[in-house]
C-alpha cells in the first residue's frame, strides 16, 4: 500500500525524511583494542549489526582531536581524529563500510565554541593580530554588591556581565596571559567563537567544505542557537536558567550566519543538516528551514524534553520528574501539525537519560514499554532517531556518589545547587541526579553477558550498568520477541509505509490520561496508532472514528485487539492498524 502517483508528485520527498537515524556515542559503543574506550574501528566492527537493525544513517558523536573536557565537544583540531578514537584512515574505513551497505554518516558540527587548546584560541589569547578577535574578550567591571563574581579574576574585578554557563557558574573566565575575560556558554575550556568576525565565518566554512569533500553525508549542528549574541552583551534576567540565556541565544544575526553557512557549504552537496536548537518554538522553526528560510533541513527541538523539568528548568531540584500525558500530547501535536516544519523525532540521546527509565517502566513493564516507545518514535512525523542501547531497552543506573559522575554539566549543576543552599549534600540530590544526568546514556553498550558486557577486554572508562547479564544484544537477537526485533520490524514497516513518513497527523482522545492515539493519513491510506502509555488497562473509545476493515500491522502483544475502537488495551500495549 503506497500513495498514488498524484500523491507522489505533490510530496516533497527527501532521503533524509525517509531515513531512520542511529546515534553512536563512540566512547561507549565498542572498544576494538582493549584500552577501555570505544573507538572508530569498534564502530566499523558493528556496521553489520546496524545494517541488520535496518537503520539508514549513523550519527557519530565527535571524534575530532580534543582534550575531552566535554567528551569531544571541545575540539582542538577540526581536521584530525583524537588518538583514543583512531586515525583519519580509520574514519575513512568507517565511511566506506557504511557506504558499501547503502548507509550514510553524519557527524557533529560544533562551531559555537572550540577547545581552549585550539590553535585559534592559543593565538587569540596571545594577542596575535589575525586571531585576537576570534573569541569574545572583554575587560571586567568593578565588583560591587550586585555582582556575583563566581570566577576568579583580578582583585576588585567582576566578569563583564552576569551571564551564567550551561555548565554552572559564570559564563566568563579570566585569562591572565591576555589580561581579559573570555566568554564560554558551556565549559570554561570551551570558549565561544565570535561569529561577528567574518574571518571566523570564513574559517568555519572552509573547514565544513573540507569535510564535505571527504564524502560525509551531513552534520548535526550542535548548540547552533548560541551563534549570535545580543548587541553589547548586556546583563540578563537573573531568573533565567542560566542567567543571560535570552541574550546569548537567538541573537540578531542568527539567520544571517546560518543562511551564509548554508549557501557557502551545504547547498553545494547532497547532504542533510539537523540543527540542535534548544529553546526554539513552532512559531520560530520554519524561519530556519528550507529554501525560504536559512536552508537547514530539520531541527532538534526540546519542548517535549522539558515536560518533566522543575519550574526553574532541568536542573531545578524541586518539582522534577512529574509529567502528564495530555500535556505531552499537546506539545508533540503542535509540532506534528506544523506542515512547514520537519523535526528529529526523539526521546533520548547522549544528553538525556535512558528513555525506558524516563518515559516507560523499567521494572514491571520494561519490554512492553520499550516497544511502545519504539512504536511512537517510528510512526510519528519527522525523522526518527534511535540512540544506542535503546533498541535493547537499556536502563538507567544508580550513581551513589558525586565522584562516580563524569558529565561536567551534571557536576556543575550539583555544585551550584549545594552552594545555593537548596541541598546540603549529594545524597539529598541523588534521586534527582539519577533521573536527570546525561551520564545515564553514556554507560557502555551491552553487547553480551561476558565481562564488561562485551564492550571491552580492558577496564571500561565508565562502569557498565549491572543489568547487562539479562539486557544485552546477544540475548535480544536470539529472541524473536525481543525489543531489538521489535525495533527492526517497526523500522521495516516505516520504510514500507509512506503514510508513516508523509501522512497527515490527527490526534484522538487528547485529554485521556492513559492513551496516546493518532491517525496518519495519506490520500486513501490510513494508519491508526494506539498507545496505552500507562501501567493500567485502558479502553479506547474515541468519538466518531471509523476504522473500516482495520488490520494489525504491528503490535507489542501477541494478541492485540483486532477492532481497536471500544477495545481494552493492556499496560503499555501498542498497536498499529492499517485501513
Amino acid at each position: 500500500m503506497g500513495p498514488d502517483d498524484t500523491a507522489d508528485d505533490r510530496l516533497d520527498r527527501r532521503w533524509w525524511k525517509e531515513a531512520v537515524v542511529y546515534q553512536v556515542y563512540p566512547r561507549s559503543f565498542n572498544d576494538s583494542d582493549g584500552d577501555g574506550l570505544g573507538d572508530i574501528p569498534g564502530v566499523t566492527e558493528r556496521v553489520g549489526y546496524l545494517d541488520a537493525l535496518g537503520v539508514d544513517i549513523v550519527w557519530l558523536c565527535p571524534v575530532y582531536d580534543s582534550p575531552m573536557a566535554d567528551n569531544g565537544y571541545d575540539i582542538r583540531d577540526y581536521r584530525a581524529i583524537a588518538d583514543e578514537f583512531g586515525t583519519m584512515a580509520d574514519w575513512e574505513a568507517l565511511l566506506s563500510a557504511l557506504h558499501d551497505r547503502d548507509m550514510r554518516l553524519i557527524m557533529d558540527l560544533v562551531v559555537n565554541h572550540t577547545s581552549d587548546e585550539h590553535e585559534w584560541f592559543r593565538r587569540s589569547r596571545r594577542g596575535d593580530e589575525q586571531y585576537e578577535d576570534y573569541y569574545y574578550w572583554r575587560d571586567g567591571r568593578p565588583v560591587d554588591e550586585a555582582d556575583d563574581a563566581t570566577n576568579e579574576g583580578p582583585p576588585g574585578e567582576a566578569p563583564p556581565n552576569n551571564w551564567g554557563s550551561y555548565m554552572g557558574g559564570s559564563a566568563w573566565s579570566y585569562d591572565e596571559g591576555r589580561g581579559q575575560w573570555y566568554l564560554h556558554s558551556f565549559h570554561e575550556k570551551q570558549p565561544d567563537l565570535n561569529w561577528r568576525n567574518p574571518d571566523v565565518r570564513d574559517a568555519v566554512a572552509e573547514m565544513v567544505t573540507w569535510w564535505l569533500e571527504k564524502g560525509i553525508d551531513g552534520f548535526r549542528l550542535d548548540a547552533i542557537q548560541c551563534l549570535s549574541k545580543a548587541d553589547g552583551l548586556p546583563d540578563g534576567d537573573p531568573n533565567d536558567a542560566p542567567v543571560g540565556l535570552a541574550q546569548f541565544t537567538y541573537g540578531p544575526r542568527i539567520h544571517e550566519y546560518l543562511r551564509e553557512l548554508y549557501e557557502r557549504t551545504f547547498a553545494n552537496y547532497d547532504v542533510t543538516t539537523v540543527a540542535e536548537m534548544s529553546g526554539t518554538t513552532v512559531e520560530m522553526a520554519a524561519d530556519y528551514l528550507g529554501e525560504d528560510g536559512d536552508g537547514l533541513h530539520s531541527l532538534i527541538q526540546f519542548e517535549h524534553m522539558d515536560i518533566d523539568a522543575g519550574p526553574g528548568g532541568r536542573w531545578d531540584p524541586e518539582g522534577w520528574g512529574e509529567w502528564s500525558l495530555p500535556e505531552f500530547k499537546r506539545v508533540l501535536s503542535r509540532w506534528q501539525r506544523a506542515d512547514d516544519v520537519w523535526t528529529a523525532t526523539y526521546l533520548g540521546n547522549h544528553d538525556q537519560p535512558r528513555i525506558v527509565s524516563r518515559f516507560g517502566d523499567d521494572e514491571a513493564s520494561r519490554e512492553a514499554s520499550a516497544k511502545l516507545l519504539a512504536t511512537f518514535l517510528l510512526t510519528t512525523r519527522g525523522t526518527p532517531y534511535v540512540y544506542q542501547g535503546d533498541e535493547i531497552g537499556m536502563t538507567n543506573t544508580d550513581f551513589e556518589t558525586l565522584d562516580e559522575l563524569d558529565d561536567p554539566m551534571t557536576v556543575g549543576a550539583v555544585e551550584d545547587i549545594i552552594e545555593s543552599g537548596a541541598a546540603d549534600s549529594y545524597e539529598d540530590l541523588r534521586a534527582f541526579v539519577n533521573y536527570t544526568t546525561r551520564d545515564q546514556s553514556r554507560t557502555p553498550m551491552q553487547w553480551d553477558d561476558s565481562a564488561n558486557a562485551g564492550f571491552t577486554d580492558g577496564d571500561p572508562w565508565f562502569p557498565v550498568t549491572d543489568t547487562y547479564r539479562e539486557v544485552n544484544v546477544a540475548a535480544a537477537r536470539a529472541d524473536e520477541d525481543s525489543i531489538w526485533h521489535y525495533y527492526r520490524r517497526a523500522i521495516e514497516l516505516r520504510h514500507e509505509s509512506p503514510v508513516l513518513v508523509y501522512g497527515d497527523y490527527d490526534l484522538h482522545v487528547p485529554d485521556d490520561e492513559q492513551l496516546f492515539a493518532y491517525t496518519r493519513t495519506l490520500d486513501d491510506e490510513r494508519a491508526l496508532v494506539v498507545l496505552n502509555w500507562s501501567g493500567e488497562r485502558a479502553t479506547f473509545d474515541p468519538d466518531g472514528l471509523g476504522v473500516g476493515d482495520a488490520r494489525v500491522a504491528l503490535a507489542n502483544y501477541d494478541d492485540p485487539p483486532t477492532a481497536p475502537v471500544g477495545s481494552e488495551f493492556r499496560p503499555y500495549e501498542a498497536a498499529i492498524y492499517r485501513y
